[in-house]
């Protein structure tokens, strides 16, 4: 058992016209919303496989080999996404914890060992560089965890985030975790949770921006167009704005680790859908995707070809849709913070009990 404060209730609208998680998958929150830093879990049904694709320059990552098609292990026991940027990666150690005391993880003569990939958000620059998320967060983040629509905004590995940091955090605008799901036709359901810190700006659909720089008046501005018209690089904001934009795919789809890893792919195609520019040398990009079908996938020909179109298709839309949610539900927690003088205070550290 871990007796901490897990995470500040929600006060951001719900979302009542979107789908739940696919059946058996879980999210957990670990927020500490006065130093600006926490942790999201991802858990999922038993048996699930798992994939990932690697885009940024910058990413700070824990067991992604695992992933690979090639490695024995079908999946994942778990996925965390954290802030603290590498020293957050030691909140793996208390999910691996937690997973272990239930019997769950990879099958060994000694005794099941978990496996937690892990990528990480840089949000020392944010609050309290000194706190980080740590394996009693990891842990404590697993102890919320639930199968319903997740807590979003600054909440998780999102607390800290901002985007559109071309000009400097100082003029960025506020970054967080989102969340987005669709039912397919064919009943299966795609979700994705996102953690949005990116270096560029966050664009709706319709081009419009959501999350940018904001100039002197408080406008925003896009990030391309002030790109192409510098002389020289903006060295302070460049050596200051560490980046990230992460998320996590969810189906009940039946796929194999091969079709997991190309879901993955396809689904980057999201982030640079809703982020420009992305996939920059300073940013550390990582998406995973988790399918827990029990079916066994359709054999290699035009049905399997298009069973990966018609999903990775989904699964991109999903994932621009959840890192624009970020944006959005951080922008109304935070209004509704200071409508009712909301000040977060530190939460009560966690600790095991013997």
């Amino acid at each position: 058992m871990a007796d901490c404060l897990p995470s500040l209730p929600a006060r951001a609208p719900p979302m009542t016209d979107m789908p739940p998680l696919p059946n058996g998958f879980q999210i957990g929150h670990w927020t500490d919303a006065h130093a600006r830093t926490g942790c999201t879990v991802v858990l999922p049904p038993r048996g699930t496989r798992g994939g990932v694709d690697v885009r940024g320059g910058g990413t700070g990552t824990r067991e992604l080999e695992v992933l690979s098609p090639l490695a024995n292990a079908e999946g994942p026991t778990a996925v965390l996404l954290t802030g603290g940027s590498a020293f957050g990666l030691a909140a793996a150690d208390g999910v691996a914890r937690w997973l272990e005391e239930r019997g769950l993880g990879q099958p060994t003569p000694a005794g099941v060992v978990p496996l937690v990939p892990a990528a990480v958000v840089f949000d020392l620059a944010e609050g309290e560089s000194g706190t980080r998320p740590g394996p009693d967060e990891g842990y404590g983040a697993c102890e919320t965890a639930a199968a319903a629509v997740p807590e979003r905004g600054r909440v998780g590995a999102g607390a800290g985030a901002a985007v559109g940091k071309l000009l400097g955090r100082d003029r960025a605008t506020l970054g967080g975790v989102g969340y987005a799901a669709t039912a397919l036709g064919s009943g299966e359901t795609i979700a994705a949770i996102a953690v949005a810190n990116a270096f560029g700006d966050v664009i709706a659909q319709d081009g419009a921006l959501l999350g940018a720089p904001h100039g002197d008046s408080g406008e925003l501005l896009r990030s391309a167009e002030l790109i192409a018209q510098m002389p020289e690089p903006p060295y302070l904001s460049m050596r200051s704005a560490n980046n990230t934009t992460l998320a996590c795919v969810l189906t009940d789809a039946a796929l194999d680790k091969r079709g997991c890893a190309i879901l993955a792919r396809i689904a980057s195609a999201g982030i640079a859908r809703a982020v420009n520019p992305a996939f920059t040398p300073v940013d550390g990009d990582v998406v995973f995707c988790l399918a827990s079908g029990s079916e066994p996938p359709p054999a290699p020909g035009l049905e399997a070809s298009w069973a990966l179109i018609a999903l990775g298709t989904v699964a991109a839309t999903v994932t621009a849709a959840a890192i624009r949610d970020a944006v959005r539900q951080a922008r109304v927690r935070t209004q509704l913070d200071e409508r009712i003088g909301y000040t977060p205070s530190p939460p009560k550290r966690c600790r095991r009990l013997a």
